[in-house]
C-alpha cells in the first residue's frame, strides 16, 4: 500500500512538472513574440481621445453654435452647444451635450473687450467652458480702485463675466524638470526640439532675453547653451541652442525626479478636464486638471495671452518645466499663484503654438536627437557642451527611464510582459523532473539492496 502511494505521488509530481514546462515555454514564446514593455508613462486616462472628438465637433459646428468642449468625469467628451440641431449632431457623434446660453463667439468677444481695457497687473481671465462664463481673477496686489474699474467693464459686457478675488500673487515662476541657470535666474529645461540642423531646449520666454547664456551648475563650468529666440510678453516661450549643437542621448525623455523619466511621443492640444502632469526642479512631479483655455494673465512684466489654465501647483524655480499627459507634450510652465502647500493656479504656454512660431519640431522618439521620423519625442535637455560623453548627466539631462518603481532584476523577472516569469517556470519544472527521476532511482537502488540482502541470507 505504501509503495502504491509513493508511485501515485511520483506520477503526479512528474505530470505537474511536465505541465509547468509546457506552460513556461508558452509564456516565453508569447513574451518574445509581443512588443517589449516601454518606458514608464504618466498614469493612463482617456483624455486624448476625448479631446480629439470634442475638438472635431466644435470645429465642424462652428463657434456660433458651440461654446467649447471638455472631458467629463467618465472620460467622455462633453460639448457645449447653443441650439437643438447642434445638440442632435453631438449626440449622433456619441458625445455628451450641455446646452448653454452664450456661444464661443460671445465668450471670445468678452475676452477681447477685457484685453482692450486699461491693463491692471495682477489680474487674469480665462474662458470657463463648463460654467459658460469668462472668469476674471484679481490677486492681492490689485487695488480696490483698479478692481472696481475692471468690475465696471465686466458689468457692461454682461452677466456671464464672473469676478473673483484670488489668493497669492500672479507671478512668473522664474527661479523645472532639470535646472538651468544664468545671470537672469534659475529656470527649467522644458522639451528638446530641433530645426533639422541644430537642437534646442524649448522653455519659458520670461526666463531670459535673447543672448542669455545658460549653465548646468552654479560655478558656470558647464555651459548648456544660449537663448537665440523667444517671445515675452505676449507669448511666453524661448529657444536655447545647445552649445554642442545636439541634445544627445535620451532627448525624448522628461525627468520626473528620483532617477525616473517619462518618454514623450508627440505633441498635442489639451482639453478642459484633462488630467495633466508637470515636472519642475523646485516642486518635482505634480498633477492636476486643465481648468480653462485661452487664458490671459497680466504679470508685472507684461501681459501674456492664449495660456492653458490648470489647478496644478507650481513654485518659483518651476518656470519652463514640461507639462504632459499620457506621453503627449502639451506646454511649458509660465506662471501662476499659490504654492504646493496650499495649492493654486498655474498657467502654461501651449507647446504647439510655440513650435509653430519658432519653426521647430519635437525631437523624434527612438531615432536620436535631431533626426526626423514618424514618431516624435521631447524631453528636458540632455548633454550640453561639446565634450560631454554620450549619456552623461548634464543640466536638464533626462533621468534613466526606469518606470514608476525602478527597474530592478526582480521586477523584470516578475513582469509578465518579459520572458522572466516563463524562464522561472521552465527552471522550476526542470528541477521537479530531475527530482522525481532521482527519487525513483534512489528507491530502485534501495529495493535492489534489500532483495540481494535477503538472498544472501
Amino acid at each position: 500500500m505504501r509503495h502504491a502511494r509513493r508511485r501515485i505521488v511520483r506520477r503526479v509530481a512528474r505530470l505537474a512538472a511536465v505541465g509547468g514546462l509546457l506552460l513556461g515555454v508558452t509564456m516565453v514564446t508569447r513574451a518574445v513574440a509581443s512588443e517589449p514593455p516601454g518606458p514608464s508613462a504618466a498614469p493612463h486616462t482617456l483624455a486624448r481621445t476625448s479631446s480629439g472628438a470634442g475638438a472635431d465637433l466644435v470645429a465642424r459646428l462652428g463657434t456660433d453654435r458651440t461654446a467649447g468642449h471638455w472631458v467629463g468625469p467618465d472620460g467622455r467628451p462633453v460639448v457645449a452647444v447653443t441650439d437643438e440641431r447642434a445638440a442632435e449632431a453631438v449626440r449622433r457623434a456619441g458625445a455628451e451635450v450641455k446646452t448653454v446660453r452664450h456661444s464661443m463667439s460671445e465668450l471670445r468677444s468678452a475676452a477681447s473687450t477685457l484685453r482692450s481695457a486699461p491693463r491692471v497687473p495682477g489680474t487674469a481671465w480665462a474662458l470657463d467652458y463648463r460654467s459658460n462664463r469668462v472668469v476674471v481673477r484679481g490677486d492681492r496686489t490689485v487695488s480696490g480702485s483698479d478692481w472696481s474699474r475692471l468690475t465696471g467693464v465686466a458689468e457692461r459686457i454682461g452677466g456671464f463675466v464672473r469676478m473673483e478675488r484670488a489668493e497669492g500673487e500672479f507671478t512668473t515662476r522664474l527661479n523645472g524638470a532639470e535646472p538651468i541657470l544664468s545671470t537672469a535666474g534659475r529656470c527649467s529645461a522644458g522639451f528638446n526640439v530641433t530645426d533639422g540642423t541644430s537642437d534646442f531646449i524649448l522653455t519659458a520666454g520670461h526666463c531670459g532675453p535673447t543672448g542669455s547664456v545658460w549653465f548646468g551648475d552654479g560655478q558656470g563650468e558647464r555651459q548648456v547653451g544660449k537663448t537665440v529666440a523667444g517671445s515675452f510678453p505676449g507669448d511666453d516661450f524661448s529657444l536655447v541652442r545647445y552649445a554642442g549643437g545636439k541634445a544627445g542621448d535620451g532627448a525624448d525623455v522628461v525627468a520626473v525626479g528620483a532617477g525616473k523619466g517619462v518618454r514623450i511621443t508627440g505633441a498635442g492640444e489639451p482639453a478642459v478636464g484633462q488630467r495633466v502632469f508637470r515636472s519642475g526642479s523646485t516642486s518635482g512631479l505634480r498633477d492636476g486638471r486643465v481648468t480653462a483655455l485661452d487664458a490671459t494673465v497680466n504679470y508685472p512684466e507684461g501681459t501674456v495671452t492664449g495660456l492653458i489654465e490648470t489647478d496644478v501647483c507650481a513654485e518659483p524655480g518651476d518656470s519652463g518645466g514640461p507639462m504632459f499627459s499620457e506621453g503627449i507634450a502639451l506646454g511649458v510652465t509660465s506662471g501662476g499663484s499659490g504654492d504646493c502647500d496650499k495649492g493654486g493656479t498655474t498657467f502654461f504656454q501651449p507647446l504647439t503654438e510655440a513650435m509653430e512660431s519658432l519653426g521647430v519640431r519635437l525631437i523624434v522618439s527612438g531615432q536620436g536627437a535631431g533626426r526626423e521620423g514618424a514618431a516624435q519625442g521631447a524631453a528636458p535637455s540632455s548633454p550640453a557642451s561639446g565634450g560631454a560623453a554620450p549619456g552623461a548627466a548634464a543640466p536638464g539631462a533626462p533621468a534613466p527611464v526606469t518606470g514608476a518603481d525602478g527597474s530592478t532584476l526582480l521586477a523584470r523577472l516578475t513582469d509578465r510582459r518579459n520572458i522572466g516569469p516563463g524562464l522561472l517556470v521552465v527552471a522550476g519544472s526542470l528541477v521537479a523532473l530531475v527530482a522525481t527521476r532521482w527519487m525513483r532511482a534512489e528507491q530502485d537502488r534501495k529495493a535492489y539492496r534489500r532483495h540481494y540482502s535477503a538472498t544472501w541470507g
